[in-house]
């Protein structure tokens, strides 16, 4: 059955918002700072949590969590620096659920909450025109890659890298990613230009090659639906099976957001019905995937 769905595995470019409004600056800038808000909550209440010996009895590097301070002063560091830039319309932090439960399951959300970080900048430049935001963004931005280089490869010993481009996710992609953790958020917040999209799943451990079944929860009228599998500046599209069953591309490696979608050539929102959800396809320094 797989053999038989590859051949209809189809390439394109991630097309752009596929909206008429243009966000503002400081809506972008606040978009920003929730985000961040929500990296520096994680690695407080993480930090508080997980001790030094709680590390090593999960077999963490002596000096990782040192390094996970460090990262924690990096977030709260780019929240009073956006803080101070937006001034009065800065939005409050969230109320968040984090799904770690140990200190293995901290570093895996570590590693997601900074690759989304890097896609979220990245995706949002195209939005900013004031020369001193754009690159204020492009100094968290890299900071942001870096932690997510060293937690991949110095801590999981895996790839410290993806493609030879980063993945840009538009706003309501990483906001699909990011209202997975969010609770609430205070009324008094500034309202985002943002929508979640419906969560979408695949199994512990899903790898390419292999055809997997996945859960969403939303309806559409279309007979057809896809799974783009968003990385670096492309897309991969495959077909949904009515079972709901997908091949993942046996191509694709690194950091890969599938979207269900109802077209197999762009992914904008207006075709976009689930996701995305976060995969990570480990490979070693020949190239080789590791599963």
């Amino acid at each position: 059955m797989a053999v038989a769905a590859l051949p209809e595995l189809s390439m394109a470019m991630p097309s752009k918002r596929d909206d008429s409004s243009v966000p503002t600056e400081i809506q972008i800038l606040n978009f920003a700072l929730t985000l961040e808000h929500l990296e520096n909550a994680f690695y407080t209440q993480g930090l508080q949590k997980y001790t030094q010996q709680d590390f090593l009895d999960a077999d963490l590097p002596t000096w990782a969590r040192g390094r996970w301070n460090q990262i924690a002063q990096h977030e709260s560091t780019h929240v009073s620096f956006l803080e101070t830039v937006i001034g009065d319309q800065a939005v409050q932090p969230c109320t968040y659920s984090f799904p770690d439960t140990d200190p293995e399951s901290f570093v895996t959300t570590s590693f997601m909450l900074e690759t989304v970080g890097v896609s979220a900048y990245s995706g949002a430049a195209q939005f900013l025109s004031n020369s001193d935001y754009i690159t204020s963004s492009a100094a968290i931005l890299a900071v942001e890659a870096r932690q997510s280089a060293w937690i991949n490869s110095a801590v999981l010993k895996a790839n410290p890298w993806n493609t030879a481009f980063d993945t840009p996710l538009d706003l309501n992609q990483v906001w699909t990613l990011a209202s997975g953790v969010i609770v609430s958020c205070p009324s008094s917040n500034m309202p985002l230009p943002v929508k979640a999209f419906p969560a979408l799943s695949f199994p512990t451990g899903a790898q390419p090659g292999q055809t997997v079944q996945v859960t969403f929860n939303a309806t559409t009228t279309s007979e057809q639906l896809y799974v783009a599998f968003i990385a670096g500046l492309g897309a991969t599209f495959a077909p949904l099976s009515s079972q709901m069953t997908v091949t993942i591309p046996s191509t694709l490696q690194g950091v890969v957001f599938p979207v269900i979608t109802t077209n197999n050539e762009t992914v904008t929102d207006n075709v976009t019905i689930a996701g995305p959800a976060f995969l990570s396809f480990d490979f070693n320094s020949d190239g080789v995937d590791e599963s």
